[in-house]
């Protein structure tokens, strides 16, 4: 409910920045964040907010635990406060490190206005669940914090602070004190996280009983994405704007203020007192609604993002990705074509005796669409010369899948060869269904520095190569990859089926198990065959050996394998099935 008690109503054209920066690059997210604060002052606003840990990049881990690391923040901290627009009134995220404590800093917000920082605002809910590692690196904040602006009063969060609206960061807000909340957040992504902050955002804002701004960071980072999406929200949950997803942008919000100012601010906050009155711009920029993607949109732009960062940030120059003729194959690479271009792709495909024509065919035949470089290496002459030397050791034994995995194996060593000698990122091509069942090869298929489409089941990617294809004036994967039924191709008629339930019956499967921990016999109460779900949860917990040395990939569900799902190795619980 609005208080009874308000004086008048203003307006505050304050700009969400949303920005891509890299972890440790210090000097260039500082030089970014003095750029778009200028273009957003320029424009009109006032007030400017930028992403949690934008100095430092999000997550830094173990980065903030080196003095000299903090060391350097702080001579950026000092280049901002001369650089940033004087008058306006700038939050940018970054650690900070207060003499005495237990030696870890704070996630904190530094307030800019006139050359000077005016006040720091801690982190008090420090998150250490999925890919989280918080309390391992950050102190907790003691106290929220208030600015005292003039005639405002702005009440400062960063992440997690605003996600329990019964927790100390809100709760010590209420009351009516507040003209407006600010968020500064580094919040990942995942399928339909969007929707959720923006659930949460509007609890955290009907809490303090005033309008809420969000800004999060856009960008790749290792295994994570964070996809932007920054937004503003009206006491009563009304959306005052959107920022775009999965792109840098600067989100000019006019916010209504009701100078609540000179109101008792709750003993437990810490006030950051500034001298600041802005005036109202005549004529702000309209607000804008930027609108949601559609669910497959959104996954195969988290893709394309993901890829992209990582191997710009990371100096790669080119990718090359195996090309089987499969599906798997075909949507690494046309992704990575949307993400870096035709020019910086590369395609091999590496033919067996048990290679048929058609998936040979798919394979050039996607190359030549997608217009990227393409080489065919055939590995029969080397399979022939490994078996030639291996044979006299286990003589007279039957082929089995010794023979199926060295195939696999050679492909993996002529690829890594093609990579020390041209500098190329390898992309690998499992998904996440194959990771979670433990089919795929150890310095085989899994060889190489990235794997794109390992959080991505196998049913998702048909959609997606079905999504992607519907995109242009013609198919650019080849319509018989995707119906061609799967085959890893390393034995006569080989099919996935033969090793592995449906993919329309496994797949919900590894959802129960492994994103939502569900047990064996609520999977099976869910209508699924026990026999069926007894060898699923056989194959995800025998092959965690296999998964722990895989290549990062881009985390797009819920809880993916690595930072979010971290299982023992040597591992004897069994459950009673």
């Amino acid at each position: 409910m609005l208080c009874n008690n308000l004086v008048t109503v203003k307006t505050l054209l304050a700009a969400l920045a949303q920005v891509n920066v890299t972890v440790g690059a210090l000097i260039p997210n500082a030089d970014k964040v003095i750029r778009v604060a200028s273009e957003a002052w320029e424009k009109g606003a006032r007030l400017i907010v930028f992403p949690e840990m934008v100095l430092a990049g999000y997550p830094p881990e173990d980065l903030v635990l080196k003095p000299h690391f903090l060391e350097d923040c702080g001579v950026e901290i000092a280049r901002l406060a001369a650089g940033l627009p004087p008058e306006a009134l700038v939050l940018v995220g970054a650690p900070h490190r207060e003499a005495g404590g237990d030696g870890r800093p704070r996630n904190a917000a530094y307030v800019f206005h006139r050359g000077f920082v005016r006040g720091i605002a801690h982190k008090m809910l420090l998150p250490n669940y999925g890919v989280f590692d918080e309390k391992r690196v950050f102190a907790e904040g003691a106290r929220p914090s208030v600015i005292r602006a003039g005639p405002y009063a702005i009440g400062v969060h960063i992440c997690e602070d605003s996600w329990v609206p019964e927790a100390a960061p809100c709760r010590a807000m209420r009351g009516g004190v507040l003209d407006l909340l600010v968020n500064l957040s580094a919040s990942p992504y995942h399928r339909s996280k969007a929707l959720q902050r923006q659930s949460i955002l509007r609890r955290a804002a009907a809490a303090v009983d005033a309008p809420a701004l969000y800004c999060n960071l856009v960008g790749g980072q290792d295994e994570l994405v964070f996809d932007g999406t920054s937004l503003a929200v009206a006491p009563d949950g009304t959306l005052l704007a959107r920022g775009k997803a999965f792109e840098e942008d600067l989100l000019f919000v006019e916010v209504p203020m009701r100078l609540r100012g000179e109101e008792a601010i709750h003993p437990d906050c810490e006030t950051i007192a500034v001298d600041w009155a802005p005036a109202t711009v005549a004529t702000p920029p309209a607000p804008r609604y930027e609108p949601l993607p559609d669910a497959a949109a959104e996954v195969y732009a988290a893709l394309v993002l993901g890829l992209r960062d990582y191997v710009n940030k990371n100096g790669f120059r080119r990718c090359v990705v195996a090309l089987s003729g499969g599906i798997d194959s075909a949507l690494v690479a046309t992704i990575a074509a949307d993400a870096l271009g035709a020019d910086r792709v590369a395609g091999v495909t590496m033919p067996s005796r048990y290679s048929s024509a058609e998936t040979r065919g798919d394979a050039e035949l996607l190359a030549r669409t997608l217009g990227i470089e393409f080489h065919s290496i055939p590995i029969e002459g080397v399979v022939a010369a490994f078996l030639k030397d291996l044979s006299p050791v286990w003589p007279g034994r039957a082929p089995d899948i010794t023979e199926e995995n060295l195939q696999a194996r050679i492909r993996g060593v002529m690829i890594m060869a093609l990579s020390n000698k041209f500098g190329w990122l390898v992309l690998t091509t499992g998904n996440k269904s194959e990771m979670a069942t433990g089919y795929c090869t150890l310095y085989g298929d899994m060889s190489g520095g990235f794997a794109l489409i390992k959080d991505v089941p196998k049913t998702l990617v048909f959609e997606l190569a079905r999504w992607r294809n519907a995109r242009g004036p013609a198919p650019v994967i080849p319509p018989s990859t995707i119906e061609r039924p799967p085959s890893a191709e390393l034995r006569p008629d080989q099919r996935d089926t033969d090793s592995l339930p449906p993919y329309d019956v496994l797949d919900p499967i590894l959802e129960r198990y492994v994103e939502q921990d569900q047990s064996f016999d609520r999977i099976v109460a869910g209508g699924f065959d026990p026999a069926v779900v007894r060898r699923v949860i056989r194959l995800v917990d025998t092959s965690e050996y296999k998964r722990r040395q895989g290549a990062p990939g881009v985390k797009i569900t819920p809880r993916a394998f690595g930072r979010d799902r971290r299982m023992p190795i040597t591992n004897l619980y069994r459950e009673r099935t």
